[in-house]
């Protein structure tokens, strides 16, 4: 039609009513038009439940139960797969630089205005963050319902970060085992988060404002990715997560979370006040000439939060001590915005300034790391302190001795050892031989004998971690030709952690750790004296021992290891069952080191693992502790003891428990020992 836009044009001066409805067809009686080359790919029709012919597969919204509209009256919204979410241009805030205390001078303060009208930035492609979905098995078994994945609760959070790690630990594995070229990056947590999520293996999907179901606060993570699966922080990198809410006709950004981790203009040494800076602007780039940041996006997002005086998660990003080059993401619970300001960075540019304040009533979380910063400058300032070093030199890290609960001055007295003493005449297993390496061991190097008896893989990854759970590990010997610092002896080189025996309130002394533990961590082994079972059952040696670890003993089955089919083309589905060549009973009631103080849990945060190397010709077992999940600083260490079965000669094999436990996990089985 010429002079028009198209076939429903309406000239300016025409009239028309209304009230009338367009008469328009709807979409499913329009005529589909099918391919007429012969060339072209087959049309396929499918009903909207299946079967689909090989080769395709259902699509959104027919591939599971149509979502559920949000209620925007309770500030939530169904966010967009995170694959979906684009890349924020490298003048935002991104966390995973970090922020640095740069604050200059008092700011000028005055009040935040409306953003300025911005066509073109709005209007500027920004580059997408890609992922490579793996194929991965059909018939794995996902263990999540859609419930579940919209609203989470401990359980399903516990569940979703354990084998996260699992199968980034695997995944880690993998790529250890290949030779790669100079200079690339891997990101076995990217891999492993763009499964999870093609599988959907997540929770908390249902962004909200507040408390997240299942995170708690102190809660740790290593990466990024882990806080997306769980919903505390759906952004990969910016700094700042938002939803969207209808505020009576316009809708709004509204904050939900933030991460400070240290670089961008933050003032975050306060235990309970976090001076936070807005994103944008350049601000901390080398490449982009800096400009005044805008208020629009997350700083738009914040300060709609400051007038309605919303709750806002902060995570904070800490640097890592066992790790210096990496950081670790402390959850610091619920805090609200005081007041925003705008001030001259750095740069010379005007940026956001935003005051937030924790809410009270809240666990520790950040002030803990505080105090711990505190205790590595100088004893002084630990409550309760009685040893610095209770090892007297014998480990490596000095572990502290405390009492901030009552008067007794320690425990009774032992002789600390720090591995396992055999009896003379007790040997475990056939005379062994160890690697032939002259080097470092390398991993898939099916030439290292050590590596052949852990069925070709390496048992750790490059940072000596614990990838999975095995019948029973083989590490390098002493007289093993590799390197001292060969990574495949990782039990072998001493603590890594700074640990402290404390007293409980109501369980004796306990073994708690300064530093944060990233899940496969190794902690420490089972020092003491071997007690021969034969032995132990005639003499009665070991039944009035609170020190004793006994590997006959029936122990609750868990999952840790990544399960079979999330891997394409992984065929390994390494058994869980302890396989030890004799009964290893373990007295340390006289001679042993720290991991006698650790108390049994029926929920436990550390599980034991056997692990045997070669010294003088022969092959002994060790028990090594390993941590089950990421462990905050001062948490509790705890293992499960197991229950003893009763006397094997009556014929009598049912359980019976000799102490009462005192765990107080809703899990509790009542007795342990």
């Amino acid at each position: 039609m010429e002079g028009g836009s198209g076939s429903n044009s309406v000239p300016p001066s025409a009239t028309f009513d209304k009230s009338r409805v367009l008469d328009v067809k709807p979409l499913r009686s329009l005529v589909p038009v099918f391919p007429s080359s012969p060339q072209a790919p087959p049309f396929v029709c499918a009903p909207p439940s299946g079967p689909f012919p090989s080769g395709f597969s259902p699509f959104y919204p027919f591939n599971g139960p149509q979502p559920t509209p949000p209620d925007l009256n309770q500030h939530t919204h169904t966010p967009a797969p995170l694959r979906s979410f684009r890349a924020p241009q490298s003048n935002g805030k991104m966390a995973t630089d970090g922020n640095a205390d740069g604050s200059t001078g008092a700011p000028t303060k005055r009040p935040v205005g409306r953003p300025r009208s911005s066509s073109a930035s709005q209007k500027k492609a920004k580059k997408d963050l890609v992922f490579t979905l793996a194929v991965v098995d059909n018939n794995f078994v996902l263990g999540i319902t859609p419930a579940q994945r919209e609203d989470g609760d401990t359980e399903v959070v516990n569940n979703v970060r354990m084998r996260f790690d699992a199968l980034r630990r695997r995944l880690s594995q993998l790529e250890d085992a290949k030779e790669s070229p100079n200079g690339w990056i891997r990101r076995a947590d990217l891999k492993a988060a763009n499964i999870m999520m093609s599988k959907g293996l997540r929770t908390n999907l249902r962004k909200r404002v507040g408390v997240v179901p299942g995170v708690e606060v102190g809660d740790i993570f290593f990466f990024r990715m882990e806080m997306c699966l769980v919903g505390l922080h759906s952004q990969t990198m910016a700094g700042i997560d938002y939803m969207i809410v209808r505020a009576d006709i316009e809708e709004d950004p509204l904050a939900v979370s933030i991460v400070s981790s240290g670089g961008y203009e933050d003032e975050a040494e306060d235990r309970d006040v976090l001076i936070y800076s807005g994103q944008g602007g350049n601000v901390n780039s080398n490449k982009k000439e800096a400009a005044d940041q805008k208020l629009e996006r997350g700083n738009l997002a914040l300060e709609r939060s400051l007038h309605r005086n919303n709750e806002v998660r902060v995570i904070r990003g800490m640097k890592d001590a066992i790790s210096p080059t990496a950081k670790v993401y402390v959850y610091d619970g619920l805090y609200r915005i005081q007041e925003s300001w705008v001030e001259k960075g750095k740069s010379g540019c005007n940026i956001f300034k935003y005051k937030l304040v924790r809410l009270p009533g809240q666990p520790g979380a950040f002030d803990v790391w505080k105090s711990i910063q505190q205790w590595r400058e100088g004893f002084s300032s630990r409550i309760g302190l009685i040893l610095p070093d209770l090892t007297s030199g014998t480990e490596g890290i000095p572990v502290s001795l405390v009492n901030d609960v009552d008067k007794e001055k320690g425990p009774a007295y032992f002789t600390y050892f720090a591995s396992v003493k055999y009896v003379k005449s007790f040997k475990l297993t056939e005379p062994s031989c160890g690697c032939n390496c002259h080097n470092a061991c390398a991993p898939g190097d099916l030439n290292c004998s050590c590596i052949r008896k852990n069925g070709g893989d390496f048992p750790y990854t490059a940072n000596g971690v614990l990838v999975s759970r095995r019948p029973l590990v083989h590490e390098c010997g002493p007289t093993c030709p590799c390197i001292p610092n060969c990574k495949n002896r990782v039990t072998q080189t001493g603590l890594k952690v700074r640990l402290e025996v404390f007293k409980t309130k109501d369980r004796g002394w306990g073994l708690r750790s300064w530093d944060p533990i990233r899940a496969g961590t190794f902690i420490c082994e089972y020092a003491g004296e071997v007690i021969e079972k034969v032995k132990a059952r005639q003499d009665g040696e070991g039944e009035d021992d609170d020190y004793v670890f006994d590997t006959t003993r029936v122990y609750e089955p868990f999952k840790w290891n990544c399960e079979p089919g999330l891997v394409e083309g992984d065929g390994n589905d390494t058994t869980e069952e302890y396989s030890i060549p004799s009964p290893l009973i373990i007295s340390a009631k006289n001679v042993g080191n720290v991991a006698r103080f650790m108390n049994h849990s029926c929920n436990p945060n550390v599980f034991w693992q056997p692990v045997a190397y070669e010294q003088n010709s022969e092959s002994y077992v060790h028990i090594a502790f390993f941590a089950m999940k990421h462990i905050p600083p001062m948490t509790e260490l705890t293992y499960d003891y197991g229950t003893s079965r009763s006397d094997e000669v009556d014929g009598n094999d049912s359980l019976h428990g000799k102490k009462k436990c005192l765990c107080g996990s809703p899990r509790c089985r009542g007795c342990f020992g």
